[in-house]
């Protein structure tokens, strides 16, 4: 798999146009009096098998020694602690699809090194690991993908079936549980005395350019103490609660799918969205802000996360065509030039040029799939710049949604070739398909500034010193022409520049003669 990573990425560079995991690091805000938290990267580190305080025997032990009368009293099985091995991408994606929240790592065993994944040392490292998870009584198990129950739980809730057993104080048979396993360190100094609580606060993050701080929008927080999991996703200002009560300290994460159907991924793992693990901490709630000081690659995560949720809301409010569903991110560290591959929507690996440079890693390409890389070297810290290239392939997105595969490939066709042959993705214009780049690149850059300058007040003009003038759509958005006119002139036939000045003629026939003078003026 990592060989296969090292051979991928020239293919992705060469593939991408030019808008341009760690150690264990301390999440430090520099400008709030929040706590630190830790945040780690890499592989998990497992230690020994630890003794879950919700199993039913455990329980049960609990309940008799708070409770001797009731000490031949059974407590009925309400989740299964499981582990499935899904063998394909497509597999996994039905277990979510099941509802279920899955872990790549047991829940039952000491973290000697926390980080974003793990793999079981008995899967070979192409293949996806085990993927543990909690289940209710009476759970449909797919048949066809294999599975092994682990334990038998009982886990206090409101609804928990507890005929005979009333009048128990559940909260206390938990607390002894925990303190009769070897788990007392996950109790606060005041659970004896205190109610559960459902965890709240907000995860924040700070703009530097913009000069605030701002929500981490709608991103998916995972909480779980041993086979107690919960989950949520902040709002648009960052504020999450859970809809389960916890009297332990919950480990927290955030888990980069977001709530408007993207994922953020790239883990060397064939797992579409990638955990930042926040650690664990108190039962009422944590509040995290980030900033350009704190943990790089949660700073990379979070402010992807947030241009791409923010592009979502500005289609919404301008009728831009939305990119398509289930948009897959990955972002490169290591590398400047972003892409928008759209390979997860199908395109990329029809181009013959690109097929026969990937060679026998095609398959393995095909399971990932990414649809936009976002090349983050060189821009870690600097939250207007990577909001600014995410902006610009979420706009190749929008595109995309219009005219699908058959105008992606010879456009990707004409990218790669230049590359090849002149070491700029852009090349000089000529050549065939380069009115596919024109026009592509003329809508993505003219988008990428004017949100920009949307949100910071200027704007940079990107790219309008390349040979398709993008300059030309921002005049005529300024003229009047709105941005959702430019979109509906981006159809499958506009294939030059000379088509869309004739689409957008058609579409906004009163503005015909600024749209004339103005592609003139740029001879086009």
């Amino acid at each position: 798999m990592k060989n296969f990573i090292k051979l991928l990425l020239p293919a992705l560079l060469l593939a991408s146009c030019g808008t341009e995991g760690g150690s264990r690091l301390a999440l430090d805000p520099q400008d709030s009096n929040d706590k630190t938290e830790v945040v780690s990267h890499g592989r998990i580190e497992i230690g020994e098998k630890l003794k879950n305080p919700y199993s039913c025997s455990n329980m049960e032990a609990a309940l008799s020694a708070l409770y001797p009368t009731r000490s031949d009293a059974r407590i009925p099985v309400t989740d299964l602690y499981v582990r499935f091995l899904p063998k394909t991408a497509e597999d996994f994606s039905r277990l979510e699809d099941l509802g279920l929240v899955l872990f790549d790592h047991p829940l039952d065993c000491e973290i000697l090194e926390d980080g974003d994944y793990y793999h079981d040392p008995s899967i070979p490292e192409d293949e996806i690991t085990w993927q543990y998870a909690v289940v209710p009584v009476g759970f449909d198990f797919p048949s066809d993908i294999k599975c092994e129950k682990l334990e038998d739980c009982f886990i206090p809730k409101e609804s928990a079936p507890t005929r005979g057993l009333g009048d128990v104080d559940w909260d206390a048979v938990e607390a002894r549980s925990f303190e009769d396993t070897g788990n007392a360190d996950l109790l606060p100094v005041t659970t004896r005395a205190r109610t559960k609580s459902k965890p709240s606060g907000k995860i924040t993050i700070k703009d530097d350019k913009l000069g605030k701080v701002v929500g981490v929008s709608c991103v998916k927080i995972t909480a779980n103490v041993f086979v107690k999991v919960s989950t949520t996703y902040t709002d648009a200002q960052g504020n999450y609660s859970f809809p389960a009560k916890f009297s332990s300290k919950p480990k927290y994460s955030l888990c980069f799918q977001n709530k408007m159907g993207f994922t953020i991924g790239m883990n060397l793992i064939l797992v579409p969205a990638s955990v930042s693990t926040l650690g664990k901490d108190d039962p009422d709630g944590i509040d995290v802000t980030i900033d350009s000081k704190s943990d790089a690659t949660l700073f990379r995560r979070c402010v992807v996360n947030n241009a791409a949720y923010d592009y979502y809301q500005r289609c919404s409010a301008t009728d831009v065509t939305m990119p398509p569903k289930k948009i897959r991110f990955w972002i490169l560290n290591k590398l400047n030039a972003s892409s928008a591959l759209m390979m997860h929507q199908g395109a990329i690996l029809d181009n013959k040029l690109v097929s026969n440079f990937l060679q026998s890693y095609k398959i393995i390409v095909q399971m990932f799939s990414p649809d936009i890389t976002i090349g983050s070297k060189d821009k870690n810290g600097k939250y207007d710049e990577i909001y600014s290239t995410v902006t610009h392939e979420m706009a190749h997105a929008s595109h995309f949604s219009i005219v699908r595969s058959s105008y992606w490939n010879p456009y990707a066709s004409y990218i790669l070739s230049s590359y090849i042959t002149t070491g700029d993705c852009y090349g000089t214009g000529n050549g065939e398909n380069a009115g596919y780049c024109e026009v592509s690149e003329m809508w993505a850059f003219h988008v990428q500034n004017m949100v920009y300058k949307e949100r910071y007040g200027v704007n940079p003009n990107r790219g309008c010193s390349n040979w398709f003038y993008p300059n030309i759509l921002t005049i005529l958005e300024e003229g009047g022409v709105t941005r959702a006119q430019i979109c509906a002139s981006l159809k499958p036939s506009v294939t030059n520049a000379g088509f869309l000045k004739n689409e957008l003629i058609n579409v906004c026939p009163a503005k015909k003669t600024l749209i004339t003078n103005t592609f003139k003026k740029y001879n086009k």
